[in-house]
């Protein structure tokens, strides 16, 4: 080989090396929320705390590389469900579910994982009653209400 071929191809052995070493560092992403056990917002409930508007619903199929492999994890499926939640524009994705790998016939085992990409909206804010302001005096009362008519029930 001539030397400008070992150079190119040391060359693309460095780039290659440097591209995947930064591939699997997390970035510097802010979440408006995140699940601590996997580091995305992807949780398997319902959030209550705070309103929300669904933005759809998200199914995804997450295949092993080959017959050998381990089955996809909770992390991997998760990180593919969050990536198509981005994509719609979702703060969170919720109720995400997934089942056990399957094998397919184009994959030697298949997890299929689905979730609903939600995107929070602002709370309007509570707004004080006015009728705690007013006092009992300016407050109108309502009339007492009238008594029925009592029948005479008299034996004949």
């Amino acid at each position: 080989m001539s030397k400008v071929a070992v150079r190119a191809a040391l060359a693309a052995a460095a780039i290659t090396v440097a591209c995947s070493a930064n591939a699997g560092k997390p970035s510097d992403t802010n979440y408006v929320v995140v699940n601590e056990e996997v580091g995305l917002p992807v949780f398997p409930y319902d959030i209550t705390d705070r309103p929300y508007e669904v933005l759809g619903e998200i199914k995804t199929s997450v295949r092993k590389a080959t017959i050998f492999s381990k089955a996809p994890s909770q992390d991997k499926i998760y990180g593919e469900l969050w990536e198509r939640g981005k994509k719609l524009g979702a703060d969170a994705v919720i109720k995400a579910q997934y089942g056990d790998a399957h094998v397919t016939a184009m994959s030697w085992g298949a997890s299929t994982a689905t979730g609903v990409a939600i995107k929070f909206v602002a709370q309007a804010p509570v707004e004080e009653s006015t009728a705690a302001e007013e006092s009992p005096a300016d407050m109108p009362t309502s009339p007492e209400p009238e008594a029925a008519p009592v029948a005479d029930v008299t034996p004949q």
